[in-house]
């Protein structure tokens, strides 16, 4: 994958959470979906996914900084001083996700995509 996560940081509390993730080669983040599942064994996470946030479109480069808080703010980008971009996204939630022993951020790439009005 383009896109890797580093670290999730400022456990269970909303407005300090926040997923690292580093860009590995050009590519578009709204490929990419976040979810929270559980940790089941070092080689298998659960198979039920929480919450989920999809990154909307944008273009980001091999080197670029992704972040996104849990809590509520305006999606920024800001020049670092070795030439790349860290993108900010947000949430929106009111609560922690990274809260409970086990929770696992998983990175997602959606490659294509259907969808279909259930009623």
């Amino acid at each position: 994958m383009d896109i890797r996560i580093t670290g999730v940081h400022g456990h269970g509390d909303a407005p300090k959470e926040y997923v690292s993730l580093r860009v590995d080669a050009d590519c578009d983040v709204g490929d990419y979906v976040l979810a929270d599942t559980t940790y089941i064994s070092p080689d298998q996470i659960s198979n039920e996914l929480r919450h989920m946030f999809w990154f909307p479109n944008k273009r980001v480069e091999a080197g670029d900084t992704i972040i996104l808080r849990t809590g509520n703010g305006k999606n920024t980008e800001e020049p670092m001083d070795n030439g790349s971009t860290k993108h900010r996204f947000y949430w929106g939630l009111g609560s922690a996700v990274w809260n409970d022993t086990g929770d696992t951020a998983v990175l997602l790439r959606v490659a294509e995509w259907t969808f279909r009005k259930a009623k």
